[in-house]
């Protein structure tokens, strides 16, 4: 894990959920902003694995567990994707607050792959 990338989206995830969230008490439909924002989120969190991948195979592993770290990744991929598709499905208001929570859940689990792979 590259740590300047990681406060890059870990700012960008939780300032996204904020964004959108207020989008969504404003009551706006999904958008081109708030869609796009969980696809920027989507795009660094595949330059992150590209990264891991990269520095395990270099030799470096996550100070707890390398495994974990890899499936919160895995894992976090789909959520974006998960919620731009519901959102995409269902137009409405509320799509724009599962978007909100989508970007939300992606900065409190970048700081979870963070602990793993920093921290004893």
């Amino acid at each position: 894990m590259f740590e300047v990338f990681y406060h890059i989206q870990v700012w960008f995830a939780f300032a996204a959920a904020a964004l959108i969230f207020v989008m969504g008490l404003a009551k706006r439909k999904p958008n081109v902003v708030s869609l796009g924002a969980l696809a920027v989120s989507e795009l660094g969190l595949l330059i992150q694995l590209v990264i891991s991948i990269v520095l395990v195979a270099s030799g470096q592993r996550a100070k707890q567990d390398t495994v974990e770290f890899f499936a919160y990744l895995i894992v976090v991929l789909m959520v974006p994707a998960a919620a731009v598709f519901w959102a995409l499905i269902e137009r409405t208001r509320w799509s724009t607050f599962v978007l909100s929570v989508g970007a939300f859940t992606v900065g409190v689990m970048l700081v979870r792959m963070f602990q793993l792979w920093f921290t004893l």
